[in-house]
């Protein structure tokens, strides 16, 4: 028996209209233009990651030199998460939908 969730069936069995059930495969010149854009997100997540460390440990070497108490471990925090989160979005995404 046919699967039904692609058919549709009359009372006596017979089918009334075939449904489509396409590929799950993107065409390849789309493939690879959402390829190209991904990996210049990441990229680009993963330089931002290395600047907010930098900036980050800049300006508690200044805060320290002037004196100065502030709350740059919360924001290395930030930073630190944000890093990881741009890390595993790749692998969260292809475990959520594959």
């Amino acid at each position: 028996m046919k699967d039904t969730l692609h058919s549709l069936h009359a009372a006596d069995g017979n089918y009334l209209a075939q449904i489509p059930n396409p590929e799950k495969k993107a065409p390849p010149e789309l493939a690879t233009a959402v390829d190209t854009v991904l990996g210049i997100a990441a990229w680009a997540g993963t330089a931002a990651g290395v600047a907010g460390i930098l900036i980050t440990g800049i300006m508690m070497a200044v805060s320290m030199k002037r004196g100065e108490g502030s709350e740059h471990m919360s924001r290395l925090g930030m930073v630190l998460g944000g890093c990881v989160l741009v890390s595993t979005a790749g692998p969260i995404v292809q475990f959520l939908f594959k």
